[in-house]
């Protein structure tokens, strides 16, 4: 290629071609970077297409063209090490069909109706609806008060003050908890890995995530009381605080019956973490068991913890210990217990085992290797 017709531009610094050209549509007029090429050709091709590039992202600021799919990813990608990353991305891929395609200034209430009359007629829980709102909102917040074009622009001109959850709060289902008789047809319905995780669930108390979530490596060895209990680290609790799951008889059989099936997760299928419980096994199983499919009755694993709940309570166990034992927030409950403290949680759970559901006489007590007595467990007298 002859001098005259190379494209002008360009400098060749120690080596490497660097970008030097006026620019319209560049903050400060210019265009200024490295090629990172010592080939001018290649140098040329990457000017060529940043200048488009430039362009490109010049005529969508001029016709403030963002779409709210577009703003969920980039949100996606600041949250991305979070824990609750998940949820979030479970709550676009809800909304995007409705939303996902429009300009960040067209999301209102208005345009969000469609998604939520799609929600509330397939039964959908109206916190779910709210919280999938409430992600919505927080897109549209970071498009208005954080994230900037490179002249300095936002994304969006102004966020709306609040998106309206359309009288969703008055409506949230009510718990079923669940009678011996009911939860026995219910178990029987179900496959061996929820059958498991409900049996787990209604004697422990515990949410549907800490039990999909439950490791081997939690469980702790408490030698003093010829027992083990499993230690939730706060990144699982809804709390976010750490806190101890104790097991009574029923529960520690169907922990041990599990060993040896997953060397990292306790309740798994197929060879997998069980990503969910209130999935399509369970409503079938639900509904095999006859069990109320009305609206506004809560059909899903949420009812086991209010099952748990409401037995602790039939038998007498303080409101404080329950919290404690349901892992509730409270300032007044430590996460840390003694031996004693321990044994008393013991004794709680132990009162809500009725008729031996669980003596199943398959079920092989697995004998594990005695640990260190557990410092965080334990230190505390």
């Amino acid at each position: 290629m002859s001098k005259r017709n190379r494209m002008p531009g360009l400098r060749l610094k120690g080596g490497i071609w660097h970008i030097e050209k006026r620019c319209n549509d560049c903050q400060g007029g210019w265009l200024r970077e490295s090629t990172e090429t010592t080939s001018r050709a290649e140098a040329e091709q990457y000017l060529i297409r940043r200048l488009a590039e430039i362009g490109q992202e010049a005529r969508r600021q001029e016709a403030a063209v963002y779409s709210f799919e577009e703003a969920g990813m980039r949100y996606l990608e600041e949250i991305a090490q979070k824990p609750s990353s998940d949820i979030v991305a479970m709550h676009l891929d809800q909304v995007s069909p409705f939303i996902g395609q429009l300009p960040l200034e067209q999301i209102h209430d208005g345009t969000l109706k469609a998604f939520v009359d799609h929600e509330t007629a397939r039964e959908m829980a109206p916190k779910t609806v709210n919280n999938a709102i409430g992600v919505v909102s927080a897109v549209l917040n970071k498009a208005a008060r954080v994230w900037r074009n490179v002249d300095g622009t936002p994304w969006l001109g102004q966020a709306p003050a609040q998106l309206t959850r359309l009288s969703l709060r008055g409506r949230q289902a009510k718990p079923y908890p669940l009678s011996w008789e009911e939860q026995d047809t219910l178990i029987r319905c179900l496959p061996r890995h929820l059958a498991d995780a409900a049996l787990f669930a209604v004697n422990t108390g515990c949410r549907e995530q800490e039990i999909c979530r439950l490791r081997w490596d939690w469980e702790v060895k408490v030698t003093d009381l010829g027992t083990s209990v499993f230690v939730l680290p706060e990144s699982v609790t809804k709390t976010s605080t750490e806190r101890a799951v104790v097991l009574n008889a029923v529960a520690r059989r169907v922990v041990d019956s599990r060993r040896g099936m997953h060397k990292v997760f306790v309740f798994t299928y197929r060879g997998r973490p069980v990503n969910r419980l209130h999935n399509t096994a369970w409503k079938r199983a639900w509904k095999a068991a006859g069990l109320p499919d009305e609206k506004g009755i809560l059909k899903g694993v949420h009812n086991l913890r209010h099952t748990f709940g409401r037995r602790l309570r039939g038998a007498g166990v303080s409101l404080e210990t329950r919290k404690a034992l349901l892992g509730h927030a409270n300032g007044d409950i430590t996460t840390h217990y003694s031996a004693a403290e321990l044994q008393e949680l013991l004794d709680a759970v132990d009162r809500i085992v009725d008729r031996g559901i669980a003596q199943t006489p398959t079920l092989t007590v697995v004998k594990r290797k005695v640990s260190e007595i557990v410092g965080k467990m334990s230190e505390i007298r």
